[in-house]
């Protein structure tokens, strides 16, 4: 069994990007296929992409945190092979027929997950615990000067003395662990692109230079476990679930998964239903032709396991549907967070991507977030805030558990007496 990372398209800042899974087409029908020019800076200046210049804050493209309504979408529909055209690439990827027609998506001023009024009441807050979220995925820049003051640390290892000091079965294993190549090299440069990705979300740093992360990395630590490695970011279920154990063993909280099979493995769903850990998993992105489905009907792994201790994660447009690609279902998927042209760190630099991938970190992020200062609460209390506290959306009636969208302070605020006039 081989799991693959979700995800369906990236632009690294001044580089160009090539697509990597067959997936990541965004797909209207055999006959057809979307060819995106990716996101414009404002409705306005139509397929204009942003640059993105070394030492400023980036926050302005983050539209997840904050849509200000200023961001456009324009494909092209195409009749015969699909074909993909995004930011920094030049020319098409081997095009061929004729355009059928151009569709323009436009963002919508407020669809985000609401995190400005939560970082509030965070930095009001007056307690505080140290959180360990456990990124099963490829490897991550840990060196990354948006990632490195959030890296977990093993504190009863010794770095670099080849000895496995805390007896735990794996030496030098300081940040985590590469059960992809079973050693304690947990970043092994571009192919850690999704996972490093994945990372500056949750817990970017808060510094004003580059992304900003969800959750605080002074107090939200991010444990390395690459299992998945390779140009497609694939890797066996074997790994992932020896990645599973590694995180309940060594104090991990909550685990992100942003990946998935079709197939059913029943070693791994006990493994994450006997888990203390509270998992985020995402959705998967569609078929492959990238059009979006129903796991309730057609599973997807690990987002359809049961279990009261996980949430599955749809894929968010900026303009409050969801993305074409999007799996979904109205028993397998709870709830719907921002996934699609997310700006965030990758291996030495910084850079969009898209698919349920980039939307599970969103919600493990607030997870973190909330879970760090509302000491009151438990993880389990923490999974029912973020699904009680979701955002109504008419879209997602019928096809999520919660029927709505990501709401980080609605989640922050979960259970809180609410003052009157």
């Amino acid at each position: 069994m081989k799991f693959i990372k979700y995800k369906h398209w990236k632009a690294i800042a001044q580089k160009a990007a090539a697509l990597l899974l067959s997936a990541s087409f965004l797909v209207s029908s055999p006959l057809c296929a979307y060819a995106d020019q990716g996101p414009g800076v404002s409705a306005g200046q139509g397929d204009g992409q942003p640059v993105l210049t070394p030492g400023e804050s980036y926050y302005q493209y983050q539209w997840g945190l904050k849509n200000d309504g200023n961001i456009r979408r324009i494909s092209y529909v195409f009749s015969a092979i699909p074909i993909r055209r995004g930011p920094g690439e030049i020319g098409w990827l081997g095009a061929q027929g004729q355009m059928v027609r151009e569709v323009v998506t436009d963002s919508v001023n407020g669809i985000d997950i609401n995190v400005e009024p939560a970082w509030d009441y965070y930095e009001q807050s007056t307690s505080r615990r140290t959180v360990t979220v456990a990124l099963i995925d490829t490897g991550v820049d840990i060196t990354h000067s948006d990632l490195a003051g959030s890296i977990w640390v093993n504190e009863d290892e010794i770095a670099g003395d080849g000895i496995d000091n805390d007896g735990n079965g794996y030496i030098d294993d300081v940040n985590g662990w590469n059960f992809y190549s079973n050693n304690n090299q947990v970043f092994a440069g571009d192919e850690d692109d999704h996972g490093t990705h994945g990372a500056g979300t949750i817990a970017g740093a808060w510094n004003g230079q580059g992304i900003t992360g969800i959750a605080d990395g002074n107090y939200v630590k991010i444990m390395v476990l690459k299992a998945l490695g390779s140009e497609n970011g694939q890797g066996m279920a074997q790994s992932v679930k020896d990645a599973i154990r590694y995180a309940q063993a060594n104090g991990a909280d909550i685990c992100n998964l942003s990946m998935g099979t079709s197939s059913y493995d029943p070693e791994m769903e006990a493994l994450m239903q006997n888990s203390s850990m509270l998992f985020v998993v995402s959705a998967g992105n569609g078929d492959n032709w990238g059009r979006g489905y129903n796991i309730d009907y057609w599973p997807v792994y690990p987002a359809a396991y049961t279990g009261d201790n996980s949430i599955t994660v749809a894929n968010l447009m900026f303009n409050g549907s969801l993305d074409e690609s999007s799996n979904f279902g109205t028993f397998s998927v709870d709830i719907a967070a921002p996934g699609t042209y997310i700006l965030s760190t990758t291996p030495g630099g910084y850079g969009f991507m898209s698919g349920t991938s980039m939307a599970a970190p969103m919600v493990t992020g607030v997870a973190a977030l909330v879970y760090s200062c509302r000491t009151d609460l438990s993880l389990m209390d923490v999974r029912q805030a973020i699904l009680a506290s979701a955002k109504p959306m008419e879209e997602m009636a019928g096809k999520l558990t919660s029927g709505g969208i990501l709401d980080a302070y609605g989640a922050i605020t979960y259970g809180l007496p609410v003052n009157g006039g």
